[in-house]
Order: structure tokens, then sequence, then C-alpha cells
């Protein structure tokens, strides 16, 4: 029987004899063959990389660690990358887009004049960028190769080693490897971050269009949050989440709203009548004043259809990026709605298809770093509800647990008749929740005010309500009665 000493050492020695393996497999000469420079991605990659290097501080930081210049095919984007790492070291700070300018001046004057007016060129280029497309890209995929490099350097020094069969030595070379390069994000410093958390432009909440929303929710939808509608079929989830949409653009945002149910144009129609106030019944007769109202808006709106149950997050995260290509950045996303979404990869069960599938919409806010909307269908019990809680929420409760913001539409027949219904604030990360609020909604011009909220819990408003019910058919009774 082995001791325990025995044990120990039979182990370490299956993890050197793998360890070496691994070491001369990737350092065989077919892997040893590529090239250690940024060539196969091409010039323009290398551009936005250094553009970001000096644009993104935490970017910067983690891929210094284990950037060589080298690394880059060009001279002017080697020398432009050197003087921001040693603004760095110099200041212990990172440069402004302002310093950098002046700090450029000051250091080309031993490069030639081909090479300085080079620098300078590409420089006036990353100013007059204000966004680098595919950031995520280039970033996942510079760092993937950077490290790579520094693996297999590590690796090449560990074949040195291990003729000196120095076992620790390697082990310790090939941890400081793989630790480099890694996320350099240590959070937020509860004291030294304590300023951060009182502004309100780390959130830059985008108004609802109702005030008294708003003051519940810290002014708005803020940005990588997650907002959800829930109401039964057509109550009007997804005029509300028109509503949303129009109120942004007005305030001078960039929307994209995924229509999945409706064709686009009939989406535009609604926007048509929500921004001017005419009657969706009246818009092709009042075609020029309508032009004349939404030109002057300083937003912009696009508006995508995808099929029912066509589209995945996927398809979504696609087209933002061929927008950001062009320009485009938005400042808010609609998705209408979620459940209408084709998961990425099937669970098996359709509720765990919808959890995931709000779980990736609450990446793609975070991502894009803006609020996204969407609506969830309720379930049988929600179709006559008086007030709709979250218990009535269709298929899968839990992606209920990702949103920030949840909000209920409830419309009864009497309620539809007479233009009325109630929001309720189902959940709300940033404020009170379980708000009933009156609502006045005229979907013939895509309008609905909220009025003062309700003193009354959500059961004494239920109740409240049906008493309500009672002496309409009562006094319906009697008007038939007296006829």
């Amino acid at each position: 029987m082995a001791t325990p000493q025995k044990c120990h050492k039979i182990k370490l020695s299956v993890d050197r004899k793998r360890l070496i393996s691994y070491i001369f497999t990737y350092t065989s000469e077919s892997n040893m063959e590529q090239n250690e420079t940024f060539q196969r991605f091409g010039k323009s990659f290398q551009e936005d990389l250094c553009h970001l290097i000096l644009q993104d501080r935490p970017f910067c930081d983690q891929i210094t660690e284990v950037l060589d210049l080298e690394f880059l095919q060009y001279e002017y984007l080697r020398i432009f990358t050197k003087i921001i790492l040693d603004y760095r070291q110099k200041y212990k700070m990172h440069p402004s887009y302002k310093t950098m300018a002046t700090y450029i001046q000051s250091s080309l004057g031993e490069y030639s004049e081909a090479l300085q007016k080079k620098i300078r060129q590409y420089y006036a280029k990353v100013l007059s960028e204000e966004q680098v497309a595919e950031s995520g890209f280039i970033k996942d995929n510079a760092l993937d190769f950077c490290r790579k490099q520094v693996l297999k350097r590590a690796m090449m020094k560990s074949v040195k080693l291990i003729k000196t069969s120095s076992f620790d030595e390697i082990q310790k070379v090939i941890e400081i490897a793989l630790r480099l390069g890694t996320d350099n994000n240590f959070g937020h410093d509860y004291l030294k971050d304590f300023e951060e958390r009182f502004l309100v432009k780390n959130r830059d909440p985008v108004s609802t269009g109702w005030q008294r929303i708003d003051d519940t929710c810290k002014g708005g939808h803020g940005k990588r949050e997650l907002g959800v509608v829930i109401a039964p079929t057509g109550a009007g989830k997804s005029m509300v989440l028109v509503h949303l949409g129009a109120s942004a653009v007005k305030q001078g945002k960039t929307v994209v709203h995924y229509t999945l149910e409706l064709a686009d144009t009939v989406v535009g129609s609604r926007y048509d009548s929500s921004i001017t106030g005419i009657p969706l019944s009246d818009l092709l007769v009042n075609k020029q004043k309508i032009l004349e109202n939404v030109k002057d808006i300083d937003g912009h709106l696009i508006i995508k259809e995808y099929p029912t149950k066509s589209a995945t997050t996927e398809t979504i995260k696609n087209h933002i990026e061929k927008l950001k290509k062009r320009g485009i950045h938005p400042d808010m996303i609609i998705v209408d709605y979620a459940d209408l979404l084709k998961p990425i990869k099937f669970a098996g069960e359709k509720r765990h298809d919808l959890e995931n599938i709000y779980e990736e919409l609450r990446g793609i806010a975070q991502i894009y770093d803006c609020p996204l909307w969407t609506a969830s269908q309720t379930n049988r019990s929600g179709l006559n509800a008086e007030v709709i809680t979250m218990e009535s929420i269709s298929e899968a409760f839990n992606k209920c647990f990702v949103a920030d913001y949840i909000f209920s539409l409830s419309r009864t027949v009497q309620d539809k008749q007479s233009n009325q219904g109630r929001l309720f604030i189902a959940k709300n990360r940033n404020g009170p929740d379980g708000l009933v609020f009156p609502i006045f909604a005229d979907w013939s011009n895509v309008c609905m005010k909220v009025l003062e909220p309700q003193d009354e819990t959500v059961e004494n408003t239920v109740q409240q309500s049906t008493k309500s019910t009672v002496e309409y058919l009562k006094n319906k009774y009697n008007e038939i009665k007296s006829k």
C-alpha cells in the first residue's frame, strides 16, 4: 500500500508528464511557424485596436500586460501606442484626447518627417471617429492573440527548464503567463468610488414620457436595464412599447425597434400617430402634416421586422453591429416582444427557453450600454384580472427575476369601452413598487396618460373596481328595464 507521501509523488509525476507533453506539443515546429504579428487581422483592425488602447483605459490596463509593440505590423502604430504607454508610465495616469495631442507634438522629434505626418494623420482620424465599430470583436481577438503569444514564449522558456528538471519553476512560469491579460477591473471600491454612486449620468435614464412613472424610478429607464410590459393579448403591449420609443425619439434619442409580430410599416404608422397626435384613421389624409412634424425631430428611429420565431438574440446583436458600422448607436432598444424570439439553443422545455431569452436580452442591454424594453403575455389568470401581478406572467415566472422594471397593463371590457385601465408597478429596482396608477388609454392615436396614483392596495383596487362594475351593470339593467 502506498504511503501518503508516495501517493503525492505519484500524482506529481503524472502532472509533470502531462505538462511536459503539453509543452512539447505546443512548441512543435508546426505551432511555432505562426506569424507573431497582427498581420492576418489587417490594417483597419490594428488601427482600431490602437484607438481603443487610447479610448478605453480598463482595456489598455488589460492588454498592455500582454502586448508587445512588435505585434503591431505598422511603425506609425507602434510609435503611437508607445507614446500612450510612455505617458502612463511617466505620469501614472491615462492620457486624455487633449493631452495626447500635445504629447504627440513633443514626442515626435526623433522621427522622420514622413513618419511624423503619418502619425498626425492617424490621430486626426482617431479624433474624427466617436466610436470604434466592432469594439468587442477587436478586444476579444487582440487579447486572445497576445495571450497566446505570451503563453507560447512561456512554453519556449519551459523547454530549457525541463533539462534542469525545474518543475516548480516551469509551473510558476506557466501560471504567470496564464494570469496576464485577464480582467483588470477590480470592481467598485466602496470608499474610493463614493461619488460615482450619486451621479445620475451613470444611469443616464431615458424618460418614459409619464412624469409620475419617472418619479418612481429615478428619472426613467436607465442604461443596461431591462424593462418588461406585461399584458394580455389585445390590451395594448405593442402600443405601450411604441409610446416608450416615441417618447425617447422626441428626447433626441436613437431608438432601434424590433417587431416580431407586426409589419414594420404598421409600427411606423403607430409612431406617426404617437409623435403627432393624429389618429391612426386620419394618417393618410394628413401625410404632409406628419412629415412636417417628424422631420424636425432630433432623434433617430430604426424599425426592423423579423418574422415570428425566426430571430434570436444573436440576430439582434448582429443587426446592431451592422448599424454601428453606419454610425448608428442605440440609446434604447425595443423588442416586441421577447416571447416571439427563437432560442439560440433549445433547452428542452419552453419555460427554460424563455428564461434564457430574457437573460440574453439583459445581456444585450449591458453590452450596448442602453435600456431595453420588451413585453410578455399573461397566462389565463390575467385575461380578466382587474390588476395583473407577476403571478400572471405567461410560461416562465423566472423570467421576471432578470428584469429591472416590470409593469402590467390591465383593461377589462368595460375599461376598453371607456378608454380606462390600470398600470401596476410590479417590480422596480430603483424605487417603490406595488403602486397602482389609473390610466387613460386612447389607442386611436396611440395615447396613454398616467393619472394620479391610487392610495390603495392591489386588493382594495380590485374590490373597488368590482363594486364599480356591479354598479355599472345595475344601471344598464335599469336603463333596459325602463324602455
